[in-house]
């Protein structure tokens, strides 16, 4: 039997199930188009069509510098004298009693900062000797020193920061604000991924959309060859058969549609009218050679080349043309060994290659009037530990010294309604446990929507029975970080 002759007969299964339930599909629709807690009828039309929030909001876009593998706090932001002045000393066994650990064994020696500390600005913070260029910026940061997280491993931790839980299978922060809020952009996703460095543990699972329609899924865009896989037309096809090619399409899926009501075909064709428009959109977008020369400067970008800085101009140029969230990932800040030199996953080489262009981006979106309603945030999934590790399992040698995993650690926020040269929460004077204001990452994602016009406890979606948000059950939106 042909495989459309298949579908067509359970299509009709399920009508008469539906007919001899009493229950019909006119009756459903109904339901959902009076389901206040659902947007799936404002979305049917146009998936990505822009959306007003619940209440006014101070940010309009996201760009996510994510440092993939989780830099050291200690070493960049969170300068603890007490920690260097105990350099070299065991830790103090009532403050690990019942810890578990990545990697570290029995009772491990302190190990101080290993970077030089000044400080910056009229806010006085504190910055490593690793980031003089982020270091000129601190008055337009937001310093959170308190987050915490129950996942110290890489993959779950990212999950838990991208998705709000740290098994597979949720929708990702991007999605849930594509979802909620939808795109001003006519021929861009209203998501947006991108890599340089090693790339993520995750992988798709922190840009998918889980539960919530695919239409909401991040679109990774690539430095080199095609932007975005499988965009142009195959060898022989012009771009007018490529047009009555999609237009057929079309017609055949909305005849499906109208006959099984599955919201997914309405994904179906937003996606090949979305790549058909980025045939013409992404080449012209991806190609920043046409950028002036004193913005290659500002960000140290090279044209050609897979780069951080690339990036993050090329996340300026996105926000620009509406997209509604960039998801930028750095690799290699796994600093297990080399914090120090230039061995395993260097400190110094992972905070030059961002650093740069990381400042140069905020002031950019300053000198374009973006900044004001454009959030940026920079931090990892996790922290590192005040403990020494040796990454050759005992050597003395200190051009090997690292730092194991640890739940606690630092991320920055600049823009989009959160406080100028403003520092929130602290650990103890080893770095090891917040001690004031503790911020978890469910509270920080309460915040982001808030910041974007969104209550997160009204932001759901209904799977399996019950209703899902990005923030599960937990979440408070921290007031005090917001102008």
């Amino acid at each position: 039997m042909h495989p459309s002759n298949i579908i067509d007969r359970l299509a009709i299964t399920r009508r008469h199930f539906f007919k001899r339930t009493g229950v019909s599909v006119g009756t459903m629709g109904l339901a959902s188009l009076l389901a206040s807690d659902s947007l799936s009828s404002l979305q049917k039309r146009d998936p990505l069509a822009p959306r007003h929030p619940h209440f006014e909001p101070k940010a309009k876009r996201i760009i996510f510098l994510l440092m993939a593998g989780a830099p050291s706090q200690l070493d960049l932001f969170d300068y603890k004298p007490e920690l260097e002045k105990h350099h070299g000393k065991p830790v103090p066994e009532s403050l690990i009693e019942g810890q578990r650990f990545a990697f570290l064994k029995g009772i491990p020696q302190l190990l101080g900062p290993v970077f030089k500390f000044k400080q910056y600005g009229q806010s006085g913070t504190f910055i490593s000797e690793l980031l003089p260029h982020t270091a000129s910026m601190v008055d337009d940061l937001t310093f959170v020193h308190s987050l915490t997280t129950e996942q110290f491993n890489h993959s779950p931790a990212q999950l838990m920061m991208f998705t709000g839980n740290q098994r597979p299978g949720r929708p990702s922060m991007g999605a849930w604000f594509t979802y909620g809020l939808g795109s001003e952009s006519s021929d861009l996703p209203g998501f947006v991924a991108m890599t340089s460095g090693r790339p993520d543990r995750c992988g798709a699972a922190c840009i998918g959309t889980g539960f919530l329609p695919t239409v909401y899924q991040g679109v990774p865009f690539r430095s080199g060859g095609d932007p975005v896989l499988y965009l142009s037309n195959p060898d022989g096809i012009d771009a007018s058969v490529r047009r009555d090619s999609l237009d057929a399409m079309r017609e055949l899926n909305l005849m499906k549609r109208d006959g099984q009501g599955d919201p997914e075909i309405d994904t179906r064709i937003a996606s090949y009218e979305m790549a058909y428009r980025m045939q013409t959109s992404v080449p012209g977008l991806m190609d920043i050679s046409a950028e002036p020369e004193h913005i290659h400067k500002l960000y140290g970008t090279e044209p050609g080349k897979k780069s951080f800085a690339n990036n993050c101009l090329l996340a300026r140029r996105l926000i620009e043309r509406g997209v509604r969230y960039v998801q930028l990932t750095h690799g290699e800040w796994d600093h297990h060994g080399g914090v120090r030199t230039n061995l395993n996953h260097q400190l110094p080489a992972r905070a030059k290659e961002v650093d740069q262009a990381t400042a140069a981006l905020i002031k950019d979106l300053k000198q374009r009037g973006l900044f004001d309603d454009t959030i940026i945030i920079w931090g990892g999934e996790f922290g590192r530990t005040p403990m020494l590790q040796k990454s050759d399992g005992g050597s003395q040698r200190d051009t090997l010294v690292g730092r194991d995993h640890h739940k606690t650690f630092t991320m920055w926020f600049a823009g989009g309604g959160f406080k100028g040269g403003h520092h929130f929460g602290a650990t103890d004077e080893l770095g090891y446990n917040p001690v004031e204001n503790k911020v978890t990452v469910h509270d920080m994602q309460a915040t982001l929507l808030h910041l974007m016009g969104m209550d997160h406890t009204k932001l759901t979606f209904k799977f399996q029975g019950r209703d899902y948000r990005l923030t599960d059950v937990h979440g408070n939106v921290m007031h005090d970080l917001i102008i």
